[in-house]
């Protein structure tokens, strides 16, 4: 006779586990794409791009409460889909091991308590008996020794299992999900789940690594995370791994609050600012404020949107490059690309960035050392991390990323690419380089280096940092550039380079 838990466990059938497992998992899998559709639309409708008034505000409050909802139903599923594994993973093992057990214990002729342990003792062969007579005496014991071990651990893999049935079932009733009976309406949903939720903010990581940053906003409500932007535009506005139409509110707020003030450090800067987001608007393109430090004069326009665009441009300039002098021209070098990027595919999603993101050398000595472009790698390396952590946190396919550097701004990649860890970036063009390091192409850490030496370029032949990547031996495709290109029309509609830089956005370009 052997412990009735023991039977029990030989009886449990695995099968509606592992079906329920599959339909949690299959929902679970299809959350996370719809939450980011519904805050997609949401998005849309605040932004009042196609409707406004009282009516929609209400539209948009009731999307991204149902996305806020959304996102709670999921996380709830997927700690019941990891509570759920664990029980097949525990109630296999457990009818396993008590059929092993049962069938020695019965070979045995030995009892197990309800603890697997045996009931009686089992007889060892006396000192005195022949070999053969103690055989058998030595065998059972052995088998019961064994049964009873197989039976403690069947036991204890039950109670595992049991434990882990438990804990699914408490993740569900976060949702109102009690005893198979789910919530009956959206509004009851809401109410258990709630879409107004506070605000966690402080749960970033400290870290504040792109990756990291990633996981912890997507870990966030709707609601969440627009109480959090709210809260800290200045964290928010500027933190590498948080997604562009995040950053891009909370620098707005961030822009807004220092216009209200003639006095500040900076307010030149945000009048510029303020004078490009409100021509794009005008002109009826779509523009993001990734990065915005006035006090620095550091600043961050993409024309595009950086979160669904197939394809992603960043412009890196070079010395004595101002926002209030030269913003504007950069710009418009990012939409000249994504226009040619455009060309060489059409129909592709392209957003190109004007990144001022760090602080140019603004005379010829300061220029003549890597000192502004080892600050500039440092924050550039983030801001490609940034872009691509973000996307890989969603549902949209990766970007093809492409860094164009200019001048100095060559340097800045150079800095970037030595910084820990690869460089976030499918290709690199160098053009008008001052020289680069030693190590080649091969050093960028990038699939594909390009670069683009002008006939009328003094500076791409200065070699004043390293080798010039237009050299043979350094390892980049050369770009078409013709004897006119002086050093600041690489962007120039007029010289070939610009159709050239489109074609390596959109990943078509081939070397003649």
């Amino acid at each position: 006779m052997s412990a009735p838990e023991l039977v029990r466990l030989t009886a449990w059938d695995n099968g509606p586990v592992r079906g329920a497992l599959a339909n949690l998992a299959d929902v679970a899998g299809r959350l996370p794409r719809w939450r980011f559709r519904l805050e997609t639309v949401g998005r849309q409708l605040e932004s009042a791009s196609s409707w406004s008034g009282p009516a929609a505000a209400e539209a948009a409050a009731a999307v991204i409460a149902l996305a806020t909802v959304t996102e709670s139903v999921s996380r709830a599923c997927l700690a019941s889909l990891s509570s759920l594994d664990r029980l097949a993973v525990h109630a296999a093992a457990a009818r396993e091991l008590a059929e092993q057990a049962l069938t020695l214990a019965a070979g045995a002729d030995v009892e197990l308590d309800g603890d697997g342990r045996l009931t009686l003792p089992v007889p060892s062969p006396a000192r005195t008996m022949a070999a053969d007579q103690a055989a058998p005496l030595l065998g059972r014991a052995t088998a019961a020794t064994r049964a009873s071990a197989l039976a403690v651990d069947a036991l204890r893999r039950g109670s595992d299992a049991a434990a882990a049935a438990v804990a699914a079932d408490d993740a569900l009733h976060q949702v109102g999900v009690v005893d198979a009976w789910a919530p009956v309406s959206f509004a009851d949903l809401a109410f258990r789940v709630g879409t107004g939720s506070a605000v966690r903010i402080a749960a970033a990581p400290a870290g504040r690594a792109p990756g990291a940053v990633a996981a912890w906003w997507t870990s966030l409500t709707a609601a969440d995370e627009r109480a959090a932007i709210a809260a800290e535009p200045r964290l928010l506005g500027g933190l590498d791994g948080v997604p562009a139409w995040a950053r891009d509110r909370a620098n707005r707020i961030l822009l807004a609050r220092a216009l209200q003030d003639p006095g500040s450090p900076g307010y030149d800067v945000a009048v510029t600012v303020a004078g490009t987001l409100a021509g794009e608007a005008a002109a009826g393109r779509t523009a993001q404020l990734y990065e915005f430090a006035p006090r620095d004069g550091l600043v961050g326009v993409a024309l595009g949107d950086l979160d669904t665009a197939a394809a992603v441009g960043v412009l890196v300039p070079g010395i004595r490059t101002t926002v209030t002098d030269d913003f504007g021209a950069l710009l418009q070098d990012a939409e000249d690309v994504a226009d040619a990027a455009c060309s060489a595919a059409p129909g592709i999603a392209v957003a190109t960035m004007a990144w001022l993101g760090y602080r140019t050398p603004q005379s010829l000595i300061r220029a003549a050392s890597r000192h502004d472009a080892r600050t500039g790698g440092r924050l550039l390396d983030g801001t490609l991390g940034g872009l691509t952590s973000a996307r890989a946190a969603t549902p949209v396919p990766a970007a093809r990323t492409i860094v164009l550097a200019h001048s100095y701004g060559t340097l800045v990649v150079d800095e970037a690419a030595h910084r820990p860890g690869r460089l976030a970036a499918d290709a690199v063009v160098l053009m008008g380089s001052p020289g680069m390091g030693r190590d080649g192409a091969a050093g960028l850490e990038a699939p594909e280096v390009y670069d683009a030496a002008g006939g009328d370029d003094p500076v791409a032949r200065l070699e004043w940092f390293g080798e010039a990547p237009r050299e043979p031996g350094y390892g980049a495709i050369q770009l078409p550039t013709d004897s006119e290109t002086g050093h600041t029309e690489y962007y120039d509609r007029n010289h070939p380079t610009l159709a050239a830089l489109g074609q390596v956005v959109a990943g078509s370009f081939r070397p003649g």
